[in-house]
């Protein structure tokens, strides 16, 4: 059986952008990326738009552990993000965690 890494959080954030808000919700998002790549433990934090459906957008995340990844929803910018930014921008939306399964 494979190892997984169990201390570091892997963390996939897809976001669907409400009719006609797509281009306001990627500028929405990518204001979150440059302070979350300043934050301690961030390993890895992308932006990622569906080629499928173009009001899909992920983050994918990776954080060297929960408890920098649960500080991490607990700033300032992205608690304004989810409390009110979200709801004018976003249909849906989805988080979940992952471990990562290693080589």
């Amino acid at each position: 059986m494979p190892n997984k890494n169990t201390t570091q959080v892997v963390c996939v954030a897809d976001f669907f952008a409400k009719e006609g808000k797509t281009e306001e919700l990627i500028e929405a998002l990518h204001v979150l990326i440059k302070p979350t790549h300043a934050e301690p433990g961030c390993v890895r934090y992308e932006l990622n738009q569906r080629t499928d459906d173009h009001s899909g957008i992920t983050f994918i995340e990776k954080w060297k552990d929960k408890k920098i990844f649960d500080e991490h929803c607990a700033t300032p910018y992205i608690a304004h993000f989810f409390d009110n930014v979200r709801p004018g921008l976003v249909e849906r939306f989805e988080v979940k965690l992952y471990e990562e399964i290693l080589p």
